[in-house]
């Protein structure tokens, strides 16, 4: 979590501030994102792929593209979610939501209405998480001085500016997405009543669900 919050306080400041060093470090965080469970685990690849990784955020800054990573990131990883959630919506798959619910229940109490209620969470999620793409996808191409389409020479119709698009890839996304979790959440309180106490004891539960089942889930 560390990691994450870290990434994007040092990616919004080095997008506002246009500061390449900043970018780098950025990079440099997210590289050790992806790779600090493995490391630990001291995985042989993960050892071999941290070295290769650090030197190509080098070559890149060294080539003033860092940029560019910088603004296919936020893109990457939300169309990712968003297609791992609509994945789980294929005939012979469960739907993440239900699993998670299941998980929290046992699968036979799991009452027709919630079941459909789940499925169509999962389709929710799916269908924010990749309209969150698109815009990103959209503001990375539009925004100045340094967006996709201005590194190409082309001029948007419309465009944004570089701190405009970090606000939103950095911090605003986050906020939409935690928004529609607490709204949901609630909603989910009024419909099935007397599921949950509290949201601390909503979250308290997940958290027990250990992470055995998370790592399974996350796969």
């Amino acid at each position: 979590m560390a990691f994450a919050v870290a990434y994007s306080l040092l990616a919004h400041v080095a997008s506002a501030r246009h500061d390449d060093r900043l970018a780098a470090w950025a990079l440099v965080d997210l590289v050790l994102l992806l790779l600090i469970a493995p490391l630990l685990r001291r995985r042989w690849w993960a050892w071999l792929s941290l070295p290769v990784l650090l030197l190509a955020v080098f070559a890149i800054q060294r080539a003033g593209l860092v940029a560019v990573p910088m603004l296919l990131v936020p893109v990457a990883f939300i169309a990712f979610i968003a297609w791992w959630f609509a994945r789980s919506l294929q005939p012979g798959r469960v739907p993440l939501i239900t699993r998670i619910v299941s998980a929290l229940d046992a699968p036979a109490a799991l009452a027709p209405e919630l079941d459909r209620y789940t499925r169509n969470l999962t389709a929710a999620w799916a269908w924010l998480l990749g309209a969150l793409a698109v815009v990103n996808l959209a503001l990375a191409l539009i925004a100045v001085p340094d967006g996709l389409l201005a590194r190409l020479g082309w001029q948007a119709p419309l465009t944004v500016t570089q701190t405009q698009w970090s606000w939103f890839a950095n911090l605003l996304n986050y906020g939409i997405i935690g928004g529609f979790f607490l709204i949901e959440y609630h909603t989910r309180k009024r419909r099935f009543p007397g599921r949950y106490n509290s949201f601390v004891d909503f979250a308290r539960r997940l958290a027990a669900l250990g992470p055995a089942f998370w790592r399974d889930f996350l796969r």
